[in-house]
């Protein structure tokens, strides 16, 4: 009691209420779309893009990096959106499948993918394909067992494999109309290796 009035005095706390949630300010730019969010610390990037950017196209499958459904490109190199925090991509610029189309194009590999029924239930699909535009920008795979060794982290349970590798040679190397054969190039086939001519 306050002597002087009488009335109770009670302490006005300052502190935020037990149960409230510390968030952190994010700004990325998703399909070129720049994006200012206030996200708790422990959301995934794959959590991000389907619950608050309803960008759904990026699928959950173990959501433990396992199988590559989650695949996203950032800043052009692919990566495992369930596996990276949305706060670690401050400033980054992510891609999802929905923006490799540019309108009703398709791109290259979405057409190759259609091309080669290189797909079945289609739940793979997105993060094959963006894990095959990181492949592609990482300019490294060129023989198919180079391009299935660097696609193994993305798992096809229907196991279309042969016409993923189909689809992703054809935008790697062009169509094969379109390929110089061995011969002309001053190489010859042998036994499966290519040698120069000398």
């Amino acid at each position: 009691m306050n002597s002087a009035t009488g009335a109770e005095t009670r302490a006005v706390s300052t502190a935020p209420p037990a149960d409230a949630v510390s968030t952190h300010s994010l700004s990325l730019s998703v399909n070129g779309q720049p994006h200012r969010l206030q996200v708790e610390a422990w959301v995934s990037l794959l959590d991000l893009l389907r619950d608050r950017l309803q960008l759904t196209g990026t699928k959950k499958g173990c959501d433990h990096g396992q199988c590559g459904a989650c695949t996203v490109l950032v800043d052009g190199r692919r990566i495992n959106s369930c596996l990276t925090l949305a706060v670690m991509n401050d400033g980054r610029d992510v891609t999802t499948i929905e923006g490799l189309a540019d309108g009703d194009r398709l791109h290259p590999l979405q057409a190759a993918f259609v091309e080669h029924d290189a797909l079945q239930c289609g739940y793979c699909t997105p993060g094959q394909i963006c894990s095959a535009v990181g492949l592609i920008n990482e300019g490294e795979a060129e023989s198919n067992d180079e391009i299935r060794e660097m696609m193994s982290g993305n798992i096809c349970r229907c196991g279309a494999y042969p016409q993923i590798v189909q689809a992703v040679v054809q935008v790697v190397r062009g169509p094969v109309s379109n390929r110089v054969p061995a011969q002309a190039q001053g190489m010859t086939a042998g036994d499966g290796a290519s040698e120069a001519r000398p």
